[in-house]
This record gives C-alpha cells, structure tokens and sequence, in this order.
C-alpha cells in the first residue's frame, strides 16, 4: 500500500483542477459538493488503508519513501550539490497528520455543502478548498526541506485566497492581506534556516540532515540559529508572539474556512515541523527554553483577550491562538508526542467547535455577536449539544479529548527536566481561564435569555451541516482514550520518530504516579471551577460582569482592545513603513529621481531632435546644398591630408 500514498495527494489536486477548469460551467452544487469531498474522502479512505497496514507491519518496516521523480538536481556527485526529489516519507507521525488532515478536512467539506449552499463562489469555494488540501498534505508528508516548504507557502497562498473569499467586502481583504504578510515575515527566517541547513550538512533531505545532526553535541551554535529560525516560520504559520496577529483577523473568512485552517490544519504547521526536526531542537537548549516560554506566554496571553471578546468567531480564534501555545509548550519541554497528541485532540473539537458558531451564525443571519444571541437551545439542540460537548473537552473534563492530551502537556511541563513550576503555573492558569472563557461562551449563546431581533427566527441547519459535527462531537468524546496514562497508544505508536531525540537528551522526569493523579485532580477541579464560575456569572448573577468592568475599567479595556498590539504595529511599523514608502520612495526617489530621469532623457532627446530635424527639411535646394558642401569636404580631406 505504500507506493500508492502518492495518490493520497493527487486526489485533491485533482479536484481542484477539475472545480477550477470547470466548476463555473458546473449547474449543480450537489454535484460541485461531490467532486470537492469526494476527493478528500478518497485520499482519507486510502490513507486509512496504509495506516492499517503500518499496524501490521514491524515497528521498523513502518518508515517508507516513495519517490515520484528528481524535482532539483545540480552537478550530482560534486560536494554541496543540491538534489532534492519529490518523495512522500510514510512514518508514524506522517501518517497521523495525513489521517487529521483527510479525514477532519472531509467532515469539513461535507459541511460546507450546506453552510456555502447559494453562494455565487460555490465552485470556486470547493476549488480552493481541494487545493489547501493538497499542499497540506505535500507538507506533512515531504522527505525533505524543500517539499515541505512548497506546501508551508502553498498553505500560506490558500489562506490568503479563503481568507478573502468574499473579496467584494473590504474588511475580508484586509484580513487576507495581512495573514499573507505576516506570514511571510515568519517565512523570511524559515528560509534562511533552510541556506543555513544546506551549507551546514550538504543536503536538504530529513534523513542526511538529522542523520548528520545526531553525531553532534549538544549545544552546538550553529544548530542553534538553525533552530532559531526555523521557529520564526513557525511563530507566523502557528500564531504565537509576536507574530499571533493575523489569525484573530482571518476570522472574516467563511466558517468552514476557520475550521479547517485555522483549527485543523495549517495553524499547526508549526506545531509539526518542531515535531519533525526534534532531534535538531534537543541540540539547542537555548531553543527549547525559547519555544517553551514563548508557547506558555502565547496560551495565557491569548486566554486574557478570549475572556472578554464578544465576537463568537472571535473567542474561538484566540482559543485557537492560546491552544497551539500548549502544544509549543509541550514541544519546549521535549514533549514531542504529548504535543503531537493535543494537536490531533485539538482537531476535532475546535472544528466542531467552529463549525458549531457556524450553525449559529447560519440560524441567526450571519449575526456573531453572542451578546445579541441567547436561548438558543431550544431551537438548535443538535448544534447546542455537541457545542456544549466540544466546549467540555477544550476546557479539559475526563474522560474526554482535551482532558487527557492537556494532562499529559501538563504533566509534562511539570516533571520533565525541561520543564519548570514557572511553565506550569502559566499553563495550568491558562487552563483555568480555558474553562471560563469557553462557558461564558456556551452560557451567553444558548442560555439564558434570548436577545437577538425579534425578527430572526433561529432554526437547527441542514443535516449535511449537523451530521459532520455529530461525527466531531463522538470524535472530541472517545479520541483521548489513545493517550491514557501509562498505556499511551499514541506515544508508542510515535515512539520510533522522537527516539533518537530522547536519546540525546539523555534526561528522564520525576516518577511518581500518585503526583501525577494528584496534578490530574488539580487540573480537573480548576476547570469545573472555571465552568462554575462562567455559570453563575452569566446566569444567576449577570450583574457581576457589569460591576467587575465599572470597577476595573481599564484593564477590561485593555484586554477588549487585544492590548493595543494592533494599534502598537500600526504606529511602530505600518505608519512608518507608509510614511516612507509615500515620502522618501515616492517623493524622493520615483517621482524626482526616476521620473527625473525618464523625463529629462526625454527632453534631452527633444533638444537634440529639434536640431537634427532641420536636415530634412524638404527644400531641394538645401539637400544640394549639403550634398555640394559634403563633396567639397571629402576633395579637400584628399588633397590636403
């Protein structure tokens, strides 16, 4: 089954080329649906297929390449030539993140049938959706840097072209705009980790790389700026600080788009390339303390600006922020597979998750502020209830999803050498804030009073919207069960690709089952009392909020504002960088200097001209003239030279 994981990725490309050649001419949205999850379904279907097969094999028949063909080739044989191949690398974690990718992104498709129904992009939708699809999958599934990064860029192309989908609407423009710059900020130091990577061990490939990298010591300064920039990419695709900007923003974007790329998929690009090359960041200490504060800093930061937000879309988008900072945690504490294992856990119920506020968004007319929302229930109660069930597993209750991979980051951060109290302090307030922040959601949206116009009349969506997030809701459910405690079948199956990381580290962590239920009893109780609190503020004693803001009104200002980071960007950069661009390149440079010099050749020309011109003038008479006078010249330069 290995030769044929190419056609996992041909699937969508096919898709798309099929929708963008022809979907305008395609009447039929059922039959623009099929096509665009068809695709998707089949590639998930045949990636299930080689992920049983994995099952069956040996532990070390599990890793495969398939090479297709030689995409760059230069003087082969010669020291530091570049070859790089177009080849799919099957392993553990590959595979993983191919089974996230399909089969989240199928469900997601599935669902857009109904949300995008009517739309005059339908097809288009369909289109760029199959081609995000494809270039995710070339990225987690690449054997080398160069792969990997046409799919990082390509991910980063499909946001902007979602993102903006509605490109009639100036605000969705801007959004696409600026998650398109951002990221290439990120992605300026993921290409100089690349030169860097080339010119250090030769080759581009995972396997000579990280093969070369583990007969180094530890602590060695080049690996450390190769870290370092690599995870600058990966703080723009992933959204941390400072760089976090973009995703809130892109949250203009159809629905369906905020589930699959910003919850699923290309958010945790990041997240998976740290994870790819640990064996290159347990090298560089340095950097693993980086990534840790900066993950641990990042899930409390955004966790603030999730508490007051009232943009349904909106808390969403800074849960998403705060929960990739968990997994980059987890990733600076050598925790590569708890990372791995909250990535997939996070999949599935902030898709529903999203998906839900889509169904809410759907039933009240595109309305997405949850202050004009309330009592909803009654009318959605497929959609609230697996919203409320997404919501308990983000907020890390047993025995569901989110308890068990936020637990084990947790656990993590706590007992590893890596690890601090500092970290888990950040991390286990994060989680506190987690709890009340998603319940103040649930509470303001489906209980309570009902506030939204009169007017609006809510009704549950169509079953090709409720039954993806049914799916997602049994998935948020059961899918922590791999990572239990002890018998984690998630941290065996990845065992095989972060070994050679774990052996260089040479470093254990603190036993002690009975700190870990205590840790796991903590963890739990702080996120009832989060719901409990969201519960009886919103509900019984909805004055409270009104009164903490009066009292502190400042701070609620602040965070409602997102800490003024965008207005800080604007005076400190975008201003500035406009101000030049308007004054000294503009003024200055293109209107004196380069127009200067195309104007003033012009009128050189036009001097020169109005002279030479006279030589055709018409008159018979002159040309004898000249003609008589240029015969004079030549007798005189005979006879007197």
């Amino acid at each position: 089954m290995f030769e044929y994981v190419p056609i996992i990725v041909l699937f969508p490309l096919l898709g798309f080329l099929a929708l963008g050649l022809y979907g305008s001419r395609i009447k039929s949205e059922k039959l623009i649906g099929i096509i665009g999850s068809g695709t998707v379904g089949l590639s998930f279907l045949l990636a299930s297929l080689v992920f049983f097969q994995m099952l069956n094999a040996e532990p070390d028949q599990r890793k495969q390449i398939v090479t297709l063909f030689t995409w760059l080739s230069s003087f082969t044989g010669s020291p530091g030539s570049l070859n790089v191949d177009i080849a799919y690398q099957v392993d553990q974690l590959s595979i993983l993140m191919t089974l996230v990718v399909t089969g989240v992104g199928f469900l997601i498709h599935i669902y857009s049938i109904g949300y995008m129904h009517n739309d005059r992009g339908f097809w288009r939708f369909f289109a760029y959706m199959n081609l995000f699809i494809f270039t995710m999958l070339n990225l987690v599934l690449a054997d080398n840097f160069i792969l990997l990064f046409l799919g990082w860029e390509g991910v980063g192309l499909c946001s902007y072209l979602l993102i903006g989908f509605w490109y009639e609407k100036k605000f969705t423009g801007d959004a696409a705009k600026k998650a398109f710059i951002v990221n290439r900020i990120g992605d300026f130091g993921f290409i100089i980790g690349m030169l860097l990577i080339f010119s250090t061990f030769g080759s581009l490939n995972f396997t000579t790389v990280f093969n070369s990298a583990s007969l180094l010591m530890i602590g060695n300064t080049t690996i450390l700026w190769i870290t370092l920039l690599l995870f600058i990419g990966a703080i723009g695709k992933s959204a941390q600080i400072p760089l976090f900007v973009w995703l809130p923003d892109a949250m203009a974007g159809p629905t369906p788009v905020s589930a699959l790329i910003h919850a699923a998929t290309m958010v945790t690009a990041g997240v998976y390339m740290v994870a790819r090359c640990s064996i290159l960041y347990v090298l560089s200490p340095v950097t693993m303390e980086i990534i840790a504060v900066v993950g641990a800093v990042t899930a409390v930061f955004a966790a603030t600006i999730g508490l007051v937000q009232n943009d349904i879309k909106k808390v969403l988008a800074y849960s998403t922020v705060s929960q990739l900072g968990y997994m980059f945690l987890a990733m600076g504490v050598a925790a590569f597979s708890a990372g791995i294992f909250h990535l997939m856990t996070h999949a599935f119920f902030k898709a529903l998750l999203f998906l839900g506020s889509g169904a809410v968004i759907h039933a009240l007319n595109d309305e997405q502020d949850i202050r004009k929302m309330g009592g909803l229930k009654e009318y959605l109660p497929v959609t609230y209830k697996t919203f409320l069930i997404g919501a308990i597993t983000i907020a890390g209750i047993p025995p569901f999803a989110g308890f068990f991979s936020k637990d084990e980051i947790l656990w993590k951060t706590f007992s590893s050498e890596q690890g601090s109290w500092i970290l888990f302090l950040l991390a286990i307030s994060g989680a506190a804030m987690t709890a009340f922040y998603i319940f103040r959601l649930v509470t303001l949206t489906f209980e309570g009073e009902k506030r939204f116009n009169h007017h609006v009349h809510p009704h549950e969506a169509p079953k090709s919207m409720t039954v993806p997030l049914i799916i997602l809701a049994f998935l948020s459910i059961i899918g922590g069960f791999v990572g239990f405690p002890h018998t984690s079948a998630i941290e065996e199956w990845l065992e095989p690709v972060f070994s050679p990381a774990k052996y260089k580290l040479l470093s254990g962590e603190q036993n002690g089952d009975l700190i870990e239920i205590i840790l796991m009893i903590i963890s739990a109780a702080i996120a009832v009392l989060g719901i409990l609190t969201a519960r009886w503020m919103y509900l019984k004693r909805s004055d409270i909020a009104s009164l903490l803001i009066k009292r502190y009104p400042r701070i609620y200002k602040i965070l409602l504002n997102k800490y003024y980071v965008d207005e800080i960007y604007d005076a400190a950069v975008v201003e500035p960088i406009v101000k030049m661009s308007d004054e000294v390149l503009w003024k200055s440079i293109d209107v004196v200097i380069i127009d200067g010099i195309v104007n003033g050749s012009a009128k050189i020309i036009g001097v020169i001209s109005q002279v030479v011109r006279k030589i055709q003038t018409g008159v018979a008479q002159s040309y004898a003239v000249v003609f008589i006078g240029g015969v004079l010249f030549v007798l005189a330069w005979l006879l007197f030279r």
